[in-house]
């Protein structure tokens, strides 16, 4: 159904955040609907909280425009907007009681004291806390506390309560009691939830909406079983549950190409002949008989997890998870089938500019075979080939020629890691350096939001040799 104008609660337009040059939040648009749970989620450093800071007037955009209720609040300060937020650390007030704790906020505001008393009790109710008016708040127990900080920022009735991570210092049994017990004050109040979390089982959990955001960018906005079930990238699909994310091909509309086995799939309009990804979720993979399976792998390892079985597949030297009530045994010989409905086709997360650039050759010697090229500040000798001083070269690299110099000495160095994701024979990196992004292959587990040195290895380069001015085409 098609958003109406007056149901957005808080708009955000073209945001543009930078701390120390680094992009925090790269343009963003954001609209969220009037009394919905919407959850921004995703890794740290992604800028979820950056957003949430702006739109509660703790921070102001480089550029772009906030609205709320369809009113422009730039430079608002936090107090007059009719926002409240509750962060992980409560910020009770020790030396206050329960009541005096919820009270606090319509004290400072000088409200009768019936209406005072009125509220707080009403608030009990809803979060639960009937009958501990006069508890000390140290005498809470973690869920408890935060059930009094919800309360404080709900009696005062605020269009939009901004939680960010409230559930981090809880014990897992007590987080997911919240994750309920959150959706039902949300409900009960009838106030729009703004809930910044990177935890997916509290997204899918809680909300209405999510908004999956990666380096300062929103990559996808949908309900819990749209970004589960139709992931738009590699990197939703990976950080939203359990998947398998392989390399594929399309063939043609409904057709795609996978580990030299043509799958039936529902999606068109990728075009004849496109490298793609695809996503299988471990469930929707059935284990059958060889004979009429669709994929053939043996059974590397298996893993019971109370309501199924997690076996690991090895396919054409793919890794696969499956999730199944059906156990088969370690070497067994297993087909897999999946129906067209469950392979969802998603388009590469990278431009077709990744690892191909222009540079200089600085130095070159001809009896050597050797030249130097400048790049990003850097000089690096290139053996086995040879281009004079001054040539301009348009070079492109594959995946397999980028590393990360186990040395620590790189071509490149303090490169940042984006995104790591297993495709199930390799995992596929995304680096970005000073002047531009980069893709490698790699069989080890790096660590996402790290800066890194990373090698490159000419030898496997393809060279354009360039004249005049670059064009846009060129790169």
């Amino acid at each position: 159904m098609k958003q109406a104008k007056n149901d957005m609660i808080v708009s955000l337009k073209d945001i543009f955040v930078e701390f120390d040059g680094e992009v925090i939040l790269n343009h963003i648009d954001l609209d969220i609907r009037d009394k919905e749970f919407v959850t921004i989620l995703g890794p740290s450093g992604c800028g979820k909280t950056t957003t949430l800071r702006i739109i509660g007037g703790f921070l102001e955009p480089d550029s772009g425009e906030v609205y709320f209720d369809g009113r422009k609040i730039n430079g608002l300060p936090p107090h007059k907007r009719n926002v409240n937020t509750v962060f992980q650390k409560y910020s009770l007030f020790p030396h206050l009681n329960v009541f005096d704790n919820i009270a606090f906020g319509m004290r400072i505001k000088k409200m009768p004291k019936d209406e005072i008393k009125k509220r707080v009790k009403e608030m009990l109710a809803i979060v639960d806390l009937k009958g501990y008016e006069k508890r000390s708040v140290a005498r809470l127990s973690g869920g408890q506390q935060q059930r009094v900080a919800i309360a404080r920022a709900l009696v005062c009735d605020p269009k939009v309560l901004l939680l960010d991570e409230p559930l981090g210092a809880l014990d897992l049994k007590l987080r997911k009691n919240m994750q309920d017990e959150l959706k039902q004050i949300q409900q009960k109040t009838n106030t729009t939830f703004i809930y910044v979390t990177h935890d997916q089982e509290e997204a899918l959990t809680m909300s209405d909406t999510v908004v999956v955001m990666n380096n300062g960018v929103i990559e996808q906005i949908g309900s819990p079983t749209d970004v589960y079930n139709e992931p738009i990238n590699a990197f939703v699909a990976d950080f939203i549950g359990e998947a398998n994310i392989i390399n594929a091909v399309m063939l043609e509309d409904c057709r795609v190409l996978v580990l030299g086995e043509v799958l039936e799939c529902v999606d068109k309009g990728f075009g004849k002949n496109t490298p793609v990804d695809i996503v299988i979720r471990p469930e929707d993979i059935e284990l059958v008989e060889p004979s009429q399976a669709q994929l053939i792998g043996e059974v590397v390892d298996v893993t019971f997890k109370g309501v199924h079985y997690e076996m690991t597949i090895m396919c054409k030297g793919c890794e696969w998870i499956v999730h199944s009530t059906e156990c088969a045994a370690v070497g067994d010989i297993v087909g897999m089938k999946v129906i067209p409905f469950n392979i969802q086709i998603m388009n590469k997360m990278f431009p077709k500019s990744y690892n191909e650039f222009v540079c200089s050759v600085v130095a070159g010697d001809e009896a050597e075979n050797t030249f130097t090229v400048s790049l990003e500040g850097s000089e690096i000798d290139v053996k086995g080939h040879y281009f004079p001083e001054g040539t301009r070269l348009h070079v492109v690299l594959p995946t397999d020629a980028l590393s990360i110099a186990g040395d620590g000495e790189g071509d490149l160095n303090d490169v940042y890691i984006e995104s790591v994701i297993f495709k199930g024979e390799h995992n596929e990196i995304i680096l970005e350096s000073d002047e531009q992004k980069w893709l490698m292959q790699s069989d080890v587990d790096e660590q996402v939001a790290t800066y890194v040195p990373l090698k490159l290895d000419f030898s496997k380069a393809r060279y354009t040799v360039l004249k005049g001015e670059v064009s846009a085409d060129e790169i």
